[in-house]
């Protein structure tokens, strides 16, 4: 019903910086909001960065002023803008979208998730 697809993943070195995409696809779904997690090996699924539907941003506190999650409204689509990266944010980063029916409203709201994308950062 809902695809969700994650891009722009790779490695890079301490203070680089890379964009991830998340496109989330789905005849007659709305966006509530979309969310960014990261998971590092031997590690647990984290929360990163949200965006609501009104354009509401939050982070975690490890990627606050570094990172920041923005929305492409043409391709229903959402930016996260890592700047400063260190490489303790090496992890499989994740897509979370929560989508609804457009005829039903966001009280029925179901979460959709990617497969992922690496990104590794070296010291």
């Amino acid at each position: 019903q809902v695809r969700v697809v994650e891009s722009g993943g790779g490695s890079v070195q301490a203070g680089g910086s890379l964009r991830l995409s998340c496109a989330a696809s789905g005849y007659s779904y709305c966006t509530y909001y979309m969310s960014w997690y990261r998971q590092a090996p031997g590690k647990e699924r984290e929360f990163v960065s949200s965006i609501d539907r009104a354009g509401t941003t939050k982070y975690a506190d490890s990627v606050k002023d570094r990172f920041t999650i923005s929305q492409d409204n043409a391709k229903n689509a959402v930016l996260l803008q890592m700047n400063s990266l260190k490489p303790e944010d090496t992890a499989m980063y994740y897509c979370k979208a929560d989508q609804y029916p457009c005829s039903a409203g966001p009280a029925y709201r179901s979460a959709y998730w990617g497969q992922g994308t690496q990104v590794t950062v070296s010291s």
